[in-house]
């Protein structure tokens, strides 16, 4: 049974922040428990797609608002209301994605830091995770943040080995960047999944491992209206889980009654 309730909340709004010496506005939708804070945060990014309205993780929202978090979900440039052209491209070479993906690094470092200064924020308690090419993006944008206290990685990659031959270089060189982080992040894919077949993930997982970081693995069979690119909207597949992972980071866990 998919997750329909929205979050307690909910707030659209958009911060103004400074990428290569030009203000642009990003659009945000905002997901707050009741109270002032400061709360435990995940930042949570979106995949590569292009989309009209503002970016809503609702389902994985929903979950992290029950157990006491904000979530906070920024559209990048050119996308769901946001400001400026989409510039990270969908190149298959490894040279050209990586140059598409540090462009969206560096909104992700730039967002990051409005985000956080808001007063409802508790610095101390951070989290970064995505779906898709955020996922992978998040594990990239750990490697040079020890501070962030957990990464979650929802069928993270860049590129698909279906339709790019060099999509195993290509993810691979941006995960490892994450080797750095020295603490172990979350790993959730689905079988089934339309972009990254879990041989290749797991592949992926593995090589990461060998390069000498750390993480936790978890595959899932989605339920059958879903693909498994899909399993963040169904938190009965990863919510034990997750709740261990965060558990383990000494972080809020549990729902709250």
């Amino acid at each position: 049974m998919l997750l329909a309730i929205p979050a307690a909340a909910q707030e659209q709004g958009s911060v103004s922040v400074a990428i290569n010496g030009t203000a642009v506005k990003l659009s945000t939708v905002t997901y707050k428990p009741v109270g002032d804070g400061p709360f435990p945060t995940l930042i949570f990014h979106h995949g590569s797609g292009g989309f009209a309205h503002s970016y809503d993780p609702r389902a994985i929202a929903q979950w992290f608002v029950e157990r006491g978090w904000v979530v906070i979900a920024p559209s990048r440039r050119g996308r769901g209301g946001s400001e400026g052209a989409d510039e990270e491209g969908d190149a298959c070479s490894v040279a050209n994605a990586v140059e598409g993906a540090d462009r969206a690094l560096g909104e992700i470092d730039a967002v990051t830091s409005a985000l956080i200064s808001q007063p409802f924020v508790d610095r101390s308690r951070i989290a970064v995770g995505g779906q898709s090419r955020g996922g992978v993006l998040s594990v990239a944008w750990s490697g040079k943040h020890p501070e962030v206290r957990a990464v979650v990685n929802f069928v993270g990659g860049w590129k698909g080995s279906r339709t790019c031959l060099q999509a195993a270089a290509i993810n691979r060189t941006l995960l490892n960047r994450g080797v750095t982080w020295r603490q172990p992040s979350l790993w959730l894919y689905g079988d089934g999944d339309v972009f990254y077949p879990l041989e290749d993930t797991k592949a992926n997982f593995d090589a990461f491992l060998a390069a000498g970081g750390k993480g936790v693995w978890h595959d899932y069979k989605p339920p059958q209206m879903l693909n498994g690119h899909q399993i963040a909207l169904a938190p009965q597949l990863w919510s034990a889980d997750m709740d261990a992972y965060l558990a383990d980071r000494g972080l809020p866990s549990k729902r709250r009654d």
